[in-house]
């Protein structure tokens, strides 16, 4: 497990009702009484076309809708295969019926066409040449609709002709007279004309219309297997019948998912209608019985939910259920049983929920012959709860299993006298219990799942030690994916120690694949426990797992499997690696992705291999973030926009809006180490495309955490454009992204925004916004600091510690107090203790010139030179890292600070030689703002060197 001829004529009293529509701003109000009213039915099939391709299914479909029908109360009437001239006599005839009736329906199946806005029905013995004379020789339907319309209070056309074009490619069709040759459309049926409300409805007793059309307008629909019925005609035999207890609309959209299931999203039919009453039908056939009236039952269920569900998380199902080839029926059966509230809404939670789920599902179908129940009883048992989780009825299959195990339960006994079989028997109803709790594992009942697995393994422990290790394998997967997906700590440790007893039942020496995807998941469930705690144990425990898995699994015989490995080893390493400071475990990740890219290629596993891009990219940011590379930033970028060559954003939006957030985090640090706005504009722009698919309420995760990257960049750009704007733009977006990250629920982002949050409101600040943003953003770090802490998060509590140190300069000076700017000091000196040197070359330059500029701005407010002289000693040792070809910008400011410093020590007696010291950093920093052409900066620096030359003279 890595992660289904001749004319018939019956007449019956309908017993189907129409009751009032109430307005829709109006207050609920009693329905009128029903009354019997009378229906008619005109059904034709045409399947024997005589000079275009025949069609081996219509006859038999519409003997099937006779049946239903009149087993509804319809007055019915079958015609097959006919011609023009009996195909229109059979329409005038249906109208004359329909004339008294209440409800007219007409049911047709066989090839029909669309051209210029007109659809017709193909009589069987159309050719070619009846395209030159449409109006005699084929059959509009606008003319008998419009019909209808005005003798029958409610028409059904209900039309199964959506199929491909029977004539050639580019004809064309004339109705005659002066009319121009219209094209005739490649495949399917348009929107019928005539599909409007009844405008007066005072005046008229008609109460409105309802088209179906077997697949959407312009799309072609099945003909179905030979001698059986199309995918609509059997939806509607199906699902008809449910009509006595539903209203029309709900049955029409049970028909609709229905064909979308059955034909695994091939074929999804349109239905529109203008009906001014609600409309229910009585006097059904009866439903079926035994197993699968139940299963139908509880698929009807089934599909109204489909017809709920978001397009995006359609989008998910249908992509997984495909690729991992598993019933789609089932997957969405599975959605059903999560509940609509529990979905995850982040996408990528959801694919690694319906991923875990799909890999169940296909280990289960194929393990079904396992099974060999001697009793008869329990083997119809389970194959029908095989048939009802292939459908998605799985509350269905759970009671047809509870069944089956009550079976076991009486037979216990009487197995226990019987030593000789015992074993075979013992494994038989171990195997029960094991089906069970696949079918509460498809029902997301977690506690039971476990259970039944634990009674598998308590039956079979002693007698098969691989079976032992199956169930007792199985039991932790279902508690690792559950406390996975509810953040449920009790769950994974329930799990790992599942894990360790699975491993004791198989020896890898026999059983090495099995040893290592015990590891490998092991590995996980250490992973997304240690990821919730302080501590890192679990995560070097995790590590340590998935290097076993790898050293057993075959990657000739297995690749994706170990290729799956390496991307779990990748992902607990840059865990690791965003602890700890330096860059070890960051190198270790990149290099375990790049051997998961080796066998996880795009032909062969498409989706892993754009996941694995994605982390890829999340690892080359964070370490070309810390080594100040610019050149491993545009690996990632490169990494993330491969992701989305798969992640597109027409078929997974959610996924696409995720990587091309990180897209955008990339592009900021670039920009940050470039001259100039032009790559900061460009993160902006990839910002608020992700967040044109990134909604608060489909997934609010990473819409929080596109915002706060989004104030990232705008705050960046503010800074280097000197523009408040951009930097209250920024403040919004944190406070955003603060709305979904609560300290309760998400500490560590929560801590995060925090910090940048302080980080704009000081820009703010110290453009001009007052003491108060300075109060703000310290108070805004100190809170970031309640969580960052030294122990648990080293490297973000220095990170903090280092910002807290800048705004307090920046209050410190505002104030002019002296007290304060020590405490600035300070400050950077505590984030020093992380950030050393040899372990964050690059946080050192930049904590090393964040202390000197405190420690100029206090010497300056102090008398003597003590402080002036460590400034310069820390402004100088932060260049040793921070070059001019790496970050110009960034050199030149340090630059302008040493100038600075030494202009006022030349003041206090350091004379010509602190003077040309002044001098000489000043005009470097100028050149650097000339060649970006920053005009102000160039200004205020042009000032400082009028004053050191005048010192120096």
């Amino acid at each position: 497990m890595f992660h289904p001829v001749g004319n018939a004529i019956r007449r019956m009293t309908a017993t189907f009702s129409a009751l009032l529509l109430v307005a829709l701003f109006a207050n609920l109000a009693a329905a009128q009484d029903t009354k019997p009213l009378k229906g008619v039915a005109l059904i034709i099939g045409q399947s024997r076309y005589e000079q275009v391709t025949p069609l081996v299914n219509p006859a038999n479909d519409a003997r099937a809708v006779d049946g239903l029908l009149t087993g509804l109360g319809f007055d019915t009437r079958t015609v097959s295969d006919r011609d023009a001239e009996k195909l229109k006599r059979d329409l005038e005839r249906f109208a004359e019926d329909a004339e008294g009736a209440d409800v007219a329906l007409l049911y047709y199946s066989g090839h029909g066409i669309e051209a210029g806005g007109e659809n017709y029905l193909v009589p069987t013995d159309a050719d070619l040449s009846a395209l030159d004379d449409a109006g005699e020789r084929l059959v509009p339907l606008s003319a008998i609709m419009e019909r209808l319309k005005r003798s029958v209070p409610i028409t059904i056309l209900l039309l199964d002709a959506c199929r491909t074009n029977p004539f050639p490619a580019d004809a064309t069709l004339k109705v005659g007279g002066e009319s121009p040759p219209a094209p005739v459309a490649a495949i399917g049926l348009g929107a019928p004309r005539g599909m409007s409300v009844v405008e007066d409805p005072a005046a008229t007793d008609n109460l409105g219309m309802v088209i179906g059309l077997a697949a959407e307008p312009g799309r072609a629909a099945l003909d179905g297997e030979p001698g059986r019925n199309s995918p609509y005609a059997a939806a509607l035999i199906r699902h008809l019948s449910a009509i006595k207890g539903e209203e029309f609309g709900t049955v029409m959209r049970l028909v609709t998912e229905e064909v979308y299931l059955t034909t695994r999203t091939r074929q999804r039919p349109w239905i529109n209608e203008s009906l001014r009453r609600l409309l229910y039908f009585g006097g059904a056939p009866q439903e079926a019985e035994g197993p699968s009236g139940l299963i139908t039952q509880e698929r009807r269920h089934l599909l109204l939910t489909i017809t709920a569900l978001p397009e995006p998380e359609r989008k998910q199902v249908e992509t997984i259920a495909e690729k991992d080839g598993v019933p789609l029926d089932a997957l969405y059966g599975i959605l059903r049983a999560l509940g609509a509230a529990d979905i995850p809404k982040d996408p990528a939670a959801l694919e690694k929920f319906l991923r875990a789920q799909a890999a169940s599902l296909k280990q289960m179908i194929a393990e079904r012959e396992a099974l060999k129940a001697d009793n008869p009883e329990i083997a119809r048992l389970t194959a029908a709860a095989d048939q009802a989780i292939r459908e998605g009825a799985i509350e269905t299959a759970r009671q047809f299993l509870d069944q089956a195990v009550k079976i076991v339960e009486e037979n216990r006994v009487p197995v226990d006298a019987a030593e000789a079989p015992i074993k075979a028997r013992r494994i038989a109803d171990a195997q029960v219990y094991a089906r069970r709790a696949e079918a509460e594992r498809l029902a997301l009942n977690v506690p039971a799942a476990a259970e039944d697995y634990d009674r598998a393994y308590a039956l079979i422990a002693k007698w098969d030690d691989t079976l032992a290790w199956r169930y007792k394998f199985e039991a932790a997967n279902v508690l690792s994916e559950y406390g996975d997906r509810r953040g449920d700590t009790a769950s994974l440790a329930r799990a790992i120690a599942y894990y360790e007893t699975a491993l004791a039942e198989i020896s890898r020496e026999t059983v090495p694949e099995d040893w290592a995807h015990t590891q490998n998941n092991l590995g996980i469930a250490l992973h997304a426990l240690g990821d919730r705690e302080t501590g890192s144990d679990k995560l070097y425990r995790a590590a340590t797992a998935f290097i076993a898995a790898l050293v057993v699994l075959p990657r000739d015989s297995e690749p994706i499997d170990w290729g799956l490995t390496q991307n779990n080893l990748g992902n607990v390493l840059h865990t690791l690696g965003e602890r700890e400071v330096g860059t070890l475990r960051l190198e270790e990740a990149v290099r375990a992705y790049d051997a998961a890219l080796e066998t996880l290629t795009r032909a062969a596993a498409p989706l892993d291999w754009s996941s694995a891009q994605n982390n890829l990219g999340n690892v080359l940011h964070l370490l070309g973030e810390r080594r100040g590379e610019t050149a491993l930033l545009r690996e990632a970028a490169v990494a993330y926009r491969a992701a989305m060559d798969v992640r597109t954003r027409d078929e997974m939006p959610l996924q696409w809006g995720v990587t091309q957030s990180n897209l955008g985090m990339t592009l900021r640090i670039i920009g940050e180490r470039e001259s100039g706005t032009l790559t900061l504009e460009e993160s902006i722009a990839t910002y608020r495309l992700a967040l044109e698919e990134l909604k608060p309420d489909l997934a609010p995760a990473d819409w929080a955490m596109a915002q706060s990257n989004l104030g990232n960049a705008l705050a960046s750009l503010g800074r280097r454009e000197n523009d408040l704007d951009r930097l209250e733009e920024a403040v919004v977006a944190y406070r955003g992204a603060l709305g979904q990250r609560s300290r309760e629920q998400v500490p560590y982002l929560w801590a995060m925004t925090q910090n940048n949050l302080a980080g704009a409101l000081a820009m703010i600040g110290e453009r001009g916004g007052g003491v108060s943003y300075f109060e703000e953003a310290a108070a805004a770090y100190r809170a970031a600091l309640e969580e960052r802490t030294r122990e648990r998060l080293p490297r973000e509590w220095a990170l903090t510690q280092s910002n807290l140190g800048a705004v307090l300069q920046m209050l410190g000076e505002a104030r002019d107090d002296v007290g304060l700017l020590a405490q600035a000091a300070e400050a950077h000196r505590s984030a020093l203790l992380e950030f050393t040197r040899e372990r964050a070359p690059q946080e050192w330059s930049k904590v090393q010139n964040n202390l000197g500029n405190a420690l100029r701005s206090l010497g300056e407010r102090e008398k003597g030179t003590a402080s002036l002289k460590q400034a310069l000693v820390a402004l100088t040792a932060s260049l040793e890292e921070r070059s001019r070809e790496a970050s110009p910008h960034q050199w030149a400011n340090t630059k302008v600070i040493i100038g600075l410093t030494s202009l006022t020590l030349a003041h206090r007696g350091g004379g010509r030689k602190m003077a040309n010291q002044a001098i000489a950093a000043f005009e470097a920093a100028q050149s650097v703002y000339r060649e970006a052409n920053a005009l102000q900066n160039v200004a205020q620096v042009e000032g400082f060197l009028k004053e050191a030359r005048a010192v120096k003279r």
